[in-house]
């Protein structure tokens, strides 16, 4: 087994498991730094398939600015009560852990059974994660995409900033504080 299937599984496995810290984590701040920390982890998994580029955007856009926004919102949020934050049902618990389960279970039949040879990379796949090609891509072939998804985050900023704009009180508008 060569060392960068070895490190794929490892990087894998520790993907899996900040996910889980993720979901199954009380406090919303460690929920948050569990997945962090799996942004991180998916960062080295794009390292072994040699998408560098991909990786260094995972860490910036993901693991830096999406985080801190999402820690913000924690703070702002102030969630003090955390009794209202508990699963009232255990049926949904155990019905989460059977499906969990069960996706476990396929993947790992489909490992097991699958007669390709899944540690090989295709010759294009290097290539693919280049800047170079990623931009080629990007702009021959998802332009039009690409820009659309650009005028929703501004449309999604512009929302945020209106909604988030206190409003002036009639105290405000006489002058008196």
């Amino acid at each position: 087994m060569a060392l960068q299937t070895v490190f794929f599984w490892i990087l894998g496995i520790l993907a899996i498991a900040g996910a889980v810290g993720t979901i199954s984590a009380r406090n919303p701040v460690s929920s948050a730094m569990a997945l962090v920390f799996h942004f991180f982890m998916l960062a080295g998994l794009y390292l072994t398939l040699q998408a560098e580029f991909i990786a260094v955007l995972q860490v910036l856009v993901y693991a830096g600015a999406i985080m801190v926004l999402v820690i913000f919102v924690i703070m702002l949020l102030n969630l003090g009560n955390e009794e209202k934050l508990k699963e009232g049902s255990s049926m949904r618990k155990i019905s989460g852990y059977a499906l969990g389960s069960l996706l476990t279970a396929t993947f790992f039949i489909i490992l097991i059974f699958s007669d390709s040879d899944m540690t090989m990379l295709p010759n294009t796949a290097v290539a693919a994660g280049s800047v170079e090609q990623l931009g080629r891509i990007l702009i021959q072939d998802y332009l039009f995409h690409f820009e659309a998804i650009t005028l929703i985050l501004l449309v999604a900023v512009v929302g945020a900033l209106i909604l988030a704009r206190k409003k002036p009180s009639d105290k405000n508008l006489r002058g008196e504080y």
